[in-house]
């Protein structure tokens, strides 16, 4: 104190500067934390977000200044675009969407001159011609500019009938189509069906058309693909084809032939010419094939072996026990 009785210094200031003992400072209450106002706090944290929202649309200023022009619109296509793609495979609606996108395209080649205006076809036959157009792909909407030619002749070779395909686009708007067709060559059976096939042993269709009645029959399993080499060896011989009723195959090894008077010749695996010539001179010199049988086996090299039919065979046992009997008034 001075010498009027008044502290020399500010009692405070004292305070803060004393090192300890009695009227050692002490912590005063910080007047920011004593005397915190709410409206102040809320202040605080609305400027601390929008502090944080700044510095992140300065980042993403300069982001967007380093991407290319028209990033943005690029990315919002792409995402529209998964969306709707993964939404057609979840539902199961792709081939829709596929055909949908394929009727866009050629509307809009349509639109730009490439329509099939004029359709060229020739070779067919068997095959009509609203079949090999629909086989092709070819719609009253499809555009020549989108037709896949190999693709349409790949397609119209997948019909038995067709044995090759050629598919030419003569732009701007007509198409030529040219086909060769198989002819039918036999009739196929095995395991009860019949089917018309063609010489390479392409079956064509089901046996249903009294049109093929007159084509070859062969039989059996492997006789499809044996059949063109057969019949044209049988050739050689007119006078067995002329009566030659179907060609079974046995074992895809050797052929049988049904003739039609019922008789069965069998074929041997091997030297089938031989065969055929000794039948030709047994028929010529002891006509053997007008004769009462039912098979005829040509199988072994040095002999021929036939089989009477129950009449024929029930005679000839009448005959031979006939024959058997002893003569009256001969010896004893």
């Amino acid at each position: 104190m001075d010498g009027g009785g008044r502290l020399d210094q500010s009692l405070r200031r004292s305070r803060l500067k004393d090192g300890g003992g009695i009227g050692a400072p002490f912590d005063e209450p910080s007047l920011t934390h004593a005397c915190t106002d709410p409206d102040d706090s809320a202040h605080d944290s609305a400027s601390g977000r929008f502090t944080w929202f700044s510095a992140y649309s300065r980042k993403a200023a300069r982001l967007a200044d380093r991407l290319p022009r028209g990033f943005g619109v690029t990315a919002t296509v792409l995402i529209i675009g998964g969306s709707l793609a993964y939404g057609a495979v979840r539902g199961q609606h792709v081939p829709a969407v596929v055909d949908w996108l394929k009727d866009a395209r050629d509307v809009a080649a349509n639109s730009l001159g490439f329509r099939i205006a004029a359709i060229s076809l020739s070779g067919q036959k068997e095959v009509s011609r609203e079949e090999i157009l629909r086989t092709a792909g070819v719609t009253g909407n499809a555009s020549l500019l989108f037709l896949d030619a190999d693709a349409a002749r790949i397609r119209l070779m997948a019909n038995p009938w067709i044995a090759d395909a050629a598919v030419l686009k003569l732009y701007p708007d007509r198409l030529q189509i040219s086909i060769t067709e198989r002819q039918a060559f036999a009739l196929w059976q095995k395991d009860g069906h019949v089917n018309v096939i063609a010489a390479d042993g392409t079956v064509l269709e089901p046996f249903v058309e009294d049109r093929y009645l007159g084509l070859p029959l062969v039989v059996g399993h492997g006789a499809e693909r044996q059949a063109k080499d057969f019949l044209t060896f049988l050739d050689r011989y007119p006078d067995i084809r002329g009566i030659l009723h179907a060609s079974v195959m046995v074992a895809e090894r050797r052929w049988n032939l049904r003739l039609t008077n019922g008789i069965d010749v069998r074929l041997p695996e091997s030297d089938v010419r031989g065969a055929l010539d000794r039948l030709v001179a047994l028929d010529r010199d002891k006509k053997l094939l007008s004769r009462d049988i039912t098979m005829i086996d040509l199988r072994l090299p040095d002999r021929v072996t036939v089989r009477l039919s129950d009449t024929a065979a029930a005679a000839r046992d009448e005959a031979l026990k006939a024959n058997a009997k002893p003569k009256k008034g001969g010896n004893a």
